[in-house]
């Protein structure tokens, strides 16, 4: 029940008898209890007691309950003081008791002015004390809570976290700590409160009471907030080198914790990665695109990127002509509440910057309470403007709102900056790469051919990856993969002078070998004359295939060897050993040679085909290779397969596959004979020329080929070494081919006036497409190329007339 009255009462004092009987009852004893003194002189001091007595009674230190005359029980401190005569006689005692909830003077001063709010409530969360701190946050006085309980009288708070909280203490006598925010009435900001509880005990252990004390820490609250609104922008903005990426992330960043919307407009040419404009004069209009919007309702975000117009004299158009922020409030701001220690909001028109906030009254009539407007800027150049808007929440904007977007938008404009100089690059690299590959594979009969070049995901660099296919001497081909370590302009450049350093030396018709100990050798001198070149880093893989004889010849730098897959569907291995990477020096490459059913499929590739952050490059090759022995299609198709199976998102290399159909030259294209080293064997070799052309029906293609031919072999036999062989390729041209065991080349020169020779290989070279030598393990081979009759033109011979189709 409610005791009324006795919780302002001061100590009573009651005088009692040696046999334990009332001789004397104060004033104050009335004010606790009720009883007169007319009511309790006289009778035993146990009447008052609405217990048995507890053990040590009269002086107790734990609280008594004593009977008040409403009926009410009064739990009180008892102190006994005993009272002597001059002779040591004891003549009874004097008590004094005090209301448990009462304390000294100093004490209930010290707790009654204390700028922090405290408070005590009985177990079932009725007020029993608060000070006048807690009053002036309650906006309630101490007669109005005394004997209330909290839910009650607050039932609008609706605080359940705190109510709750107290109840737990009060049953399981364990203290706690608790942050609440809420926003008081009447005021624009919300206010953070830090609370103790603890439970209050008798000396037996009971839990009497529980406890709580509470102040203000809005300010230090707000800015802990900001901090780590701050920390979450460094580790969520910037992820990645993406212009779009990173206005998203600048949007979605302060919502909802700091505001209900956020818009990122940008230059159409920072968007490109282009370098922005010098940006807007005052007073005039700005174009933009809005490259992200994010609403707290999750169902609000547009489509990105729609043009947006500034209109002049926009608080955007002026924010970014004058490069200042600008912070707009729906009303006046008020002051910030501010309570016990609490040192308040920002709210004082003394934090805010010269010129802000505008107050706008239109932005209620749009549903909002505050916009704050920051110019996007970064190493001195304007990208865009970033717009903050709180409309769901009723807190206004404060100064510190102010310097906070100024931080997330300073923090972002350099993200968003930086994504726009790597898409530059990487456009730049992108575009130097796709130049330095080839732009269409070329025209040959040797094999089928598809490739594919795909660049490292968006976050990645370009890379340096390359593939080619050479036509060679003898309807013969040249397959090419390699790939430069590292990413970039360096990478993509320094690929494109080893492509160009492979062709060279694939017109020379070196091995695979010998080809790559030359390109080793130039690695190493590019290295010496520039040390940042990266090509110490490359590897590659080059192979040769022949289809008059079906053999493939191949060689590593390094580079991981070919896949070859019958046209069965079964594997065929290949037993080569690979190389030093590139820009070693000193070390030989092996070459390896496999004779390949006529429809084989070879696939040459980069490590970045096979090779992911998930899968290691064994498990890639055992992926790539169980799609090459599926059965035979397209090979446009099996590459999108290829690359559609290995290439998932998140790639951070680029990749090349080059996919090859090995075909055959059919016996009935391809004739052979071997030549006397007899000057008079000339016209013999002319006349088997002439008569299987005869039979390939290439009449018209005899003139030609006899001059050819008489050149060819007449120079084998006088200045090379037996045997001498003759042969013709009937393929996409005609190739005629003469070899002999002699290393030494002849050299293309021009006869003067009265020379009586040296005219032949002059003679060779006009009449022809192409002419050439290739040197092999037992001598040389002479050969040139002319188109087959459909093709081929009139020449006009060097003696006077002309001779051609027709």
């Amino acid at each position: 029940m409610k005791a009324t009255g006795s919780k302002d009462a001061p100590s009573a004092v009651v005088m009692v008898d040696p046999d334990g009987t009332v001789s004397g009852w104060s004033e104050e004893g009335t004010l606790l209890l009720g009883w007169t003194a007319q009511d309790v002189t006289g009778r035993p001091l146990t009447g008052l007691l609405a217990a048995p007595p507890p053990p040590g009674f009269p002086d107790c230190a734990d609280p008594v309950p004593l009977r008040h005359r409403d009926g009410s029980t009064v739990d009180a401190v008892l102190t006994a003081h005993p009272m002597r005569g001059p002779d040591g006689r004891a003549l009874g005692l004097v008590l004094t008791a005090r209301h448990w909830g009462r304390r000294p003077v100093i004490a209930d001063r010290a707790f009654e002015q204390c700028p922090f709010a405290l408070g005590v409530y009985d177990p079932d969360l009725r007020f029993l004390w608060v000070n006048a701190s807690a009053t002036r946050v309650m906006a309630h006085s101490e007669a109005d809570v005394l004997g209330e309980k909290y839910r009650e009288l607050f039932p609008e708070l609706d605080d359940k976290a705190y109510t709750d909280r107290l109840a737990e203490v009060a049953r399981t006598g364990e203290p706690a700590r608790l942050i609440t925010v809420f926003r008081p009435l009447g005021s624009d900001y919300a206010n953070a409160w830090a609370t103790s509880m603890w439970p209050v005990r008798d000396s037996a252990g009971t839990i009497r009471a529980v406890a709580n004390w509470g102040f203000d820490m809005s300010a230090e609250y707000w800015a802990r907030q900001r901090l780590l609104l701050l920390n979450e922008a460094g580790r969520g903005i910037g992820r990645t080198l993406d212009v779009r990426g990173t206005a998203w992330e600048l949007a979605r960043t302060p919502v909802p914790g700091f505001a209900d919307l956020v818009t990122v407009d940008l230059f159409e040419e920072v968007l490109r990665g282009e370098e922005p404009p010098a940006g807007p004069g005052a007073g005039g209009a700005v174009a933009l695109r809005r490259a992200a919007r994010h609403s707290a309702r999750e169902d609000d975000d547009e489509a990105c990127p729609a043009r947006v117009v500034h209109a002049p004299g926009s608080v955007a158009a002026r924010c970014m002509a004058s490069g200042t922020s600008t912070a707009e409030l729906a009303a006046d701001p008020g002051e910030g509440g501010e309570w016990a220690f609490g040192p308040g909001l920002a709210a004082d028109p003394a934090h805010w910057p010269e010129g802000n906030p505008l107050v706008d009254a239109g932005l209620a009539a749009e549903g909002l309470t505050g916009r704050i407007t920051v110019p996007l800027r970064a190493r001195g150049a304007l990208l865009g403007v970033v717009v903050f808007v709180r409309g769901e929440r009723p807190e206004a904007f404060t100064a510190d709102d102010l310097i906070l977007a100024e931080e997330l938008a300073a923090k972002a404009a350099v993200a968003i900056d930086n994504a726009r100089r790597y898409e530059r690059e990487r456009a730049t690299a992108l575009t130097l790469q796709r130049s330095l590959l080839p732009q269409g594979l070329p025209s040959q009969e040797a094999v089928e051919a598809a490739s594919r070049y795909l660049p490292g995901g968006e976050q990645a660099e370009v890379g340096g990856d390359w593939f080619d296919v050479v036509p060679l001497s003898g309807a013969r081909v040249a397959l090419v993969v390699g790939d430069v370590v590292g990413h970039g302009l360096h990478a993509s450049a320094s690929m494109g002078r080893l492509r160009t350093a492979v062709r060279t030396l694939a017109d020379v018709d070196l091995p695979p070998d010998e080809l790559l100990t030359h390109l080793d050798d130039l690695v190493l001198h590019l290295a010496d004359d520039d040390r940042t070149a990266g090509e110490s880093g490359a590897t590659c893989l080059y192979a040769v295939y022949d289809p008059v004889s079906r053999r493939l010849s191949l060689a590593s730098a390094g580079h991981p060897l070919p896949l070859v897959v019958a046209p069965d569907g079964t594997g065929i291995p290949v037993d080569a050993q690979p190389g030093p990477p590139l820009g070693i020096g000193g070390l030989p490459f092996e070459a390896a040679e496999l004779e390949l059913p006529e429809g084989s499929l070879v696939a040459l590739y980069t490590d970045g085909l096979v090779e992911s952050r998930s899968r290691d490059i064994d498990q890639g090759i055992a992926v790539l290779r169980g799609l090459l022995e599926r059965p035979a299609g397209p090979l446009e198709a099996l590459c999108d397969t290829v690359t559609d199976t290995l290439l998932t998102g998140g790639r951070t290399d680029d990749a090349a596959l080059l996919l090859v159909r090995t075909r055959a030259l059919e016996s009935l294209h391809v004739a052979d004979w071997d030549i006397e080293p007899d000057p008079a064997q000339v016209t013999h070799a002319r006349r088997l020329a002439v008569a299987q052309l005869a039979a390939w029906g290439l009449d018209e293609a005899a003139f030609v080929t006899e001059l050819v031919v008489s050149e060819l072999v007449t120079n084998a036999i006088r200045y090379g070494r037996p045997p001498v062989r003759l042969r013709l390729i009937r393929d996409t041209s005609l190739i005629c081919e003469v070899s002999d065991a002699s290393s030494t080349a002849p050299h293309l020169r021009r006869a003067r006036a009265f020379d009586e020779g040296g005219r032949g290989l002059l003679l060779v070279a006009q009449l022809t497409q192409g002419w050439g030598t290739r040197h092999t393990a037992d001598g040389k081979t002479i050969w040139c190329a002319q188109p087959l009759p459909q093709a081929v033109p009139s020449v006009t011979s060097p003696w006077g007339g002309s001779r051609g189709r027709g």
